[in-house]
This record gives structure tokens, C-alpha cells and sequence, in this order.
């Protein structure tokens, strides 16, 4: 019987599994062994090269400033986005006229795709839009944003969150929900303030929504391609030629694509490194 029950489920499971054999664990295990080859024009064809691929990328100026652009990129933005969705999170579960407004408001830029954002905010950074129509309102003055080396950063980071906050806010909405309301109505008898009750109260009871935020949020920005692509193309002066841009790059204007898978794997083994790395604080904060 337990058998039968056994099959069935793997019934029911194999078009899932099939789907991740093809489209995830396939093409990840060929990106490996693809990059440890290179293509050789005097052999007519593709040869082993060992490390060579790595090491070549390990020495070029040009992608050790990317990596460095991805980790001044994901130190930023993440603490800022997880922070303001906490914070929202918390506004929008309170019992307050127009909440759930500013709620819709503020979930609505998830049904725009970060591609069509991207275009919208292209026209906000332009020198005659709408960002520096709003500073000449205020008296000051324009400001170059995505064509500034020091801009170009905090620019994408606010595009960024404005198309992300909104989503990691559902999780932690639903993590405080679970709240035991009995939990918080005892806090406010014993007269705590708002904020002593969201950092003594919510914040410790939703740790694992908040942890999930955590890592997957990263995961998410250190996969960023699309807005850059966009309204960047990796400059000005490389500052915002994120890792997974520059993996494009090689792999379809430079045309390497051994040297770009290599890069994949290298981008895979810092985003585990660093999502490692946030479990180990975790777990260890328990």
C-alpha cells in the first residue's frame, strides 16, 4: 500500500522534476564543465583549459571592479529594502483609516515588470523629468543620476526597492498576522510605546519571515539585470556593471561564453558564500 501511495506521489511529481532536471540542474552542471574549456582557433574547436578561464577573470581589472560594484550594491540596498518593508509591514497592520489603500498603493508596482519599471524610471532619471522637475520645484538644483559615477548606485537602489519593497511587505504582513493578538494586547496594557512594542514584541515573533526576506532578497539583488541593462548598460565608468550584466557582456557582445560561464559559477558560489554566511548569523542570534 505504502508503495502504491509512493508511486502515485512520484506520479504527481514527475512533471516538477522533470521541469528542474531540464531548465535548472542540466544547464547548471553544463555551465560548469563548459567552463573549464575554451575555444581554440587553431585546433578548430573547443579545448580544455583547465583553471585558465578563472584565472584570467581573477586578473581582469575589469571584473574584479564588478565584483566589488555587486558587494557595495547588495550591502546597500538589502538592509534598506528588508528595513522599509518591516517598517511598512508594520504601519499597514495597524487598525488605521486608509491602510489598506496605502497598502494596494504600495503592493502595485509588483505587477509592472521590472523591465517596464525600468523604462518608467529611465523617463523620472531624465535631466528634464519628473526627479528633477520636483527639485527645481524645492529650488534646487538638477542632478545627472544615472550619467554620475556617485549616483548612478543610490539611483538603481531606489528604482530597486520601489519595485521590491511592496513584495517582501506581503511575507512580513503575514508573518505579524500570525501574532497572537493576546501577545500584543498584553503589551499595551503594560503601557509600552509603538516602538518598544514593534522591537520587543513583532520583531522577535517574526524572525523567520524576516530571515526569509533576508536571503532571498539578496539572491534577488545580486541577480539584477534588467534595470541595468536598461537604463545603465554597466556605466558610467563600470559603477554600476553588476555581475550578472557583465556575465551578459562577455557572454553575448564579447562573445565568451566559456569566460562567462566561468562567471556564472563564480557568481554562484558568492551568492551561496554570502547566503551561508546569513544563516550562520541566524542561526546563531537563536
Amino acid at each position: 500500500m505504502k508503495q502504491r501511495q509512493g508511486l502515485i506521489a512520484l506520479a504527481f511529481l514527475a512533471p516538477a522534476l522533470v521541469c528542474l532536471a531540464v531548465l535548472r540542474i542540466v544547464p547548471a552542471i553544463s555551465a560548469v564543465v563548459e567552463s573549464f574549456y575554451t575555444e581554440s582557433l587553431l585546433r578548430g574547436g573547443r579545448v580544455f583549459a583547465g583553471l585558465g578561464n578563472y584565472t584570467d577573470l581573477l586578473s581582469n581589472k575589469d571584473f574584479r571592479q564588478s565584483v566589488g560594484v555587486t558587494l557595495l550594491f547588495t550591502v546597500l540596498v538589502n538592509p534598506i529594502q528588508v528595513v522599509v518593508s518591516f517598517l511598512l509591514a508594520v504601519l499597514f497592520t495597524q487598525k488605521a483609516a486608509g491602510s489598506k489603500l496605502w497598502r494596494t498603493l504600495v503592493i502595485l508596482p509588483i505587477a509592472t515588470p521590472p523591465a517596464v519599471s525600468a523604462v518608467i524610471w529611465s523617463v523620472i532619471y531624465r535631466p528634464d523629468g519628473l526627479a528633477n522637475g520636483v527639485l527645481e520645484r524645492l529650488g534646487l538644483p538638477a542632478q545627472p543620476f544615472l550619467t554620475s559615477s556617485g549616483q548612478v548606485l543610490p539611483s538603481l537602489i531606489l528604482l530597486l526597492s520601489w519595485i521590491g519593497v511592496g513584495y517582501w511587505m506581503l511575507f512580513l504582513i503575514a508573518g505579524i498576522q500570525e501574532v497572537p493578538v493576546e501577545v500584543r494586547e498584553a503589551a499595551l496594557l503594560d503601557g509600552a510605546s509603538a516602538w518598544r512594542r514593534m522591537v520587543s514584541v513583532i520583531l522577535p515573533l517574526v524572525r523567520r519571515p524576516l530571515a526569509f526576506v533576508l536571503v532571498a532578497d539578496t539572491v534577488s539583488n545580486l541577480l539584477v539585470f534588467a534595470p541595468v541593462q536598461i537604463l545603465t548598460k554597466g556605466g558610467p565608468n563600470g559603477n554600476s556593471n553588476l555581475l550578472m550584466y557583465d556575465v551578459y557582456t562577455r557572454a553575448y557582445a564579447i562573445g565568451d561564453i566559456h569566460v562567462a560561464q566561468a562567471e556564472v559559477v563564480i557568481l554562484v558560489a558568492l551568492t551561496l558564500a554570502i547566503v551561508a554566511g546569513q544563516f550562520r548569523l541566524l542561526r546563531g542570534d537563536e
